[in-house]
């Protein structure tokens, strides 16, 4: 005999009751989306995604860049207004993912978080191995786990600590510990080319780096593999947020959001937001140095401080607001895990990219780009191990990127002549 599922009306909408897998409540989407019409589907989907977001008055600067290149040699401002024109739609897409993953059970949302969460970065990275600038590719990945790790989540630190000052904001150490401990993985992937190359004790003389990138490359994506299904399938309660095993179910159940967009609006806004991303990535990634001339720049602070603030705009806003609210475990999944996702997918997937474009993408990122990112893991692990956020640790963070960004300014890449 069968028994019936209870469920809770919340919302306009029906949620099952905690006997799904995981413990993880997700919403029976059948709001009042999927009774209208078609032409008033895409119309308020339309409305929905280009109107509601005060970021996208920066849309018009794409447009605007793709001018700029046919009808001036500016490259300066072709590439400011296509890096101005890509951050309002790196923010889309992320939006646009949320609402997909409302559709689909936690680890499918999850996998389509881990891959479309860095699609601009991962766009960007494209075309620039496309082009043959995998100095431009390297630093720029590094400099988004930067800004993540230093910038995103010390401003987000120092907000909240700001607001809650007669206290300090306690997150999960659990999810701390696991994510501190793969960027240390990461960096060990990093470590070791370098240490190659510059050692010169390689058995083939600059294949050998190649080849061992490429190996650590994949394993670096098993571990990653292997660290979704971790957390997305039987050890979700390890990674719960502090306290919640205490609520009752329909706290829980008030966190789940009705979605604003259909599922096949949802994927068509997908397919568009990447179209249009990509489009502009070109002009950006062909820009760039044109712009370190024009702007007496180094391209190795380009790439490193100026192209991770397309990626990482939305992260940073929504990281800070979460704080805010004392929700340190949703911030700590956008900074932390973002760094996570660059450092163990990303980066490894655009060496087999690169491997198969015929790139000589490598792990090698040089000894000044290896040793900051290895300070930074160390000194981001340090402040996460006791659980606890405040104001002053933010600030602490602000401050070393500032410092990571004065270094990069006076750096001069020893690649840079050969690309």
């Amino acid at each position: 005999m069968m028994m019936e599922t209870p469920q809770i009306e919340m919302g306009g909408f029906k949620v099952n009751s905690p006997q799904v897998p995981n413990g993880v409540l997700r919403p029976t989407v059948y709001s009042s989306w999927n009774s209208r019409g078609p032409v008033e589907r895409a119309l308020k989907s339309i409305r929905i995604v280009i109107f509601t977001s005060k970021l996208n008055l920066l849309m018009p600067f794409g447009p605007a860049s793709i001018i700029l290149h046919f009808t001036t040699r500016r490259h300066g401002l072709i590439f400011l207004f296509s890096m101005l024109g890509i951050t309002p739609l790196a923010e889309r897409l992320g939006y646009a993912t949320e609402q997909l993953a409302i559709y689909t059970v936690p680890t499918v949302g999850g996998l389509l978080n881990a891959t479309f969460g860095n699609a601009t970065e991962m766009i960007i990275a494209v075309y620039a191995l496309k082009n043959g600038m995998i100095r431009v590719v390297q630093q720029s990945l590094l400099g988004s786990i930067l800004s993540n790790m230093l910038l995103v989540m010390g401003c987000a630190f120092f907000a909240g600590g700001v607001v809650h000052r007669n206290k300090d904001q306690i997150f999960s150490k659990a999810t701390a510990v696991v994510n501190s401990g793969l960027l240390l993985m990461a960096v060990m992937g990093l470590i070791f080319p370098a240490v190659l190359h510059f050692t010169h004790s390689e058995v083939r003389q600059g294949a050998s780096e190649v080849a061992l990138s490429r190996f650590s490359s994949c394993i670096m994506l098993v571990a990653y593999a292997s660290y979704l299904y971790f957390q997305l399938s039987g050890r979700s309660n390890i990674y719960s947020p502090i306290g919640s095993e205490e609520a009752p179910i329909e706290d829980t159940a008030e966190e789940d959001e009705e979605a604003e967009i259909g599922m096949w609006e949802a994927v068509t806004w997908l397919a568009v937001l990447t179209l249009w991303v990509s489009f502009l990535s070109e002009y950006l990634v062909n820009a760039i140095e044109g712009a370190s001339d024009s702007l007496n720049l180094p391209v190795a602070f380009i790439s490193v401080i100026l192209l991770p603030i397309v990626g990482n705009a939305a992260e940073h806003a929504s990281a800070i607001m979460f704080a805010m609210k004392d929700k340190l475990d949703i911030t700590l999944g956008v900074a932390i895990g973002s760094s996570t996702q660059i450092s163990m997918f990303v980066i490894p997937f655009c060496v087999v990219i690169g491997w198969m474009m015929g790139q000589r993408m490598d792990l090698n990122f040089q000894l000044f780009e290896t040793a900051t990112l290895f300070i930074t893991v160390l000194v981001v692990a340090f402040m996460l191990q006791d659980g606890t956020a405040n104001y002053l640790k933010g600030l602490m963070l602000i401050l070393c990127y500032l410092i990571v960004a004065a270094s990069f300014f006076v750096h001069v890449d020893p690649q840079s002549s050969d690309g």
